[in-house]
């Protein structure tokens, strides 16, 4: 018989999703040859995952997870094949198992949950991936908050620091993190700020503006790109857009944040957020 080592059963185990025994025995019983071993699994229904792999899994939930403390949260986007699975109270169950892993500091997760996963395949009959993870650990003082939209189709961790641990609690630094979560989950933003901006994307667009104003004399395209550019910020940067809730639609998230940060008399600074939205980018 072929010498059986570690590293064919895991590389067995991450093609199939099956036990770790039952790709020692597979491989056992088909003297090392891991095409019949496959064949094997899949002709007694242990390699579950493969047989379904051929099937997108496009839906599922989006789920947040908080410390007591509130000073760490989670977010786990699990995806399935139908919204059927994913209303089902065993897949929302695995769900929320997932996101309080990441919480707990599991940053493994798909690995660690790897059987409990294949379990979920098995009870469901669909194709189920944990596809991404978040976690956030508030840096110095502040909060974090979560938020889910949707009813799990989107799900967003924002950071708001300050300087004055009164601030914390205050109800006005309160109802702005909450607020800053809805503006995520809603406006959809891809950055924080211009900084954030990857150099490249900033130049494929001043290319494409370029394109639209071929002709002027080159002191207006400039000024007519730095325009388009303030307002490409505007719509992808969430300090830059406009506050949804403003009715009058002129009020930035940098001009509501500074207006909070003037009534509390503190300095307050989004730090971070993260936005997931299922089967996106």
């Amino acid at each position: 018989m072929a010498e059986l080592t570690t590293a064919m059963i895991t590389d067995l185990r991450a093609r199939t999703n099956a036990g770790m025994m039952d790709c020692k025995k597979a491989l056992q019983e088909s003297n090392g040859d891991m095409d019949a071993a496959i064949k094997l699994l899949r002709e007694r229904g242990q390699a579950i995952q493969v047989k379904r792999a051929a099937k997108e899994a496009n839906q599922g939930i989006i789920s947040a997870a908080s410390a007591a403390d509130s000073r760490a949260m989670a977010l786990a986007e699990v995806n399935c094949e139908t919204d059927f699975v994913a209303k089902t109270d065993g897949f929302k169950q695995f769900v929320g198992a997932v996101a309080d892993k990441v919480l707990a500091g599991d940053e493994q997760v798909a690995e660690t949950m790897k059987d409990d996963l294949v379990a979920m395949v098995a009870a469901t009959g669909e194709n189920v991936k944990i596809r991404r993870v978040a976690r956030y650990a508030l840096a110095g003082t502040g909060r974090l908050e979560s938020y889910i939209h949707m009813g799990g189709k989107v799900g967003v961790l924002v950071e708001l620091g300050c300087e004055k641990s009164t601030t914390v609690e205050n109800p006005a630094f309160v109802e702005l993190i909450h607020d800053l979560a809805l503006q995520v989950a809603a406006a959809a933003p891809r950055w924080l700020d211009g900084t954030a901006v990857p150099a490249d994307v900033i130049a494929n667009e001043k290319d494409i503006y370029r394109t639209q104003v071929e002709g002027k004399p080159a002191n207006i395209i400039e000024k007519i790109l730095e325009g388009k550019i303030k307002k490409f910020f505007g719509e992808v940067c969430l300090v830059d857009q406009v506050f949804v809730k403003d009715e009058a639609k002129t009020q930035t998230i940098t001009a509501l944040v500074a207006s909070v940060a003037k009534k509390l008399d503190d300095k307050i600074v989004v730090r971070r957020f993260v936005r997931y939205q299922l089967g996106a980018a």
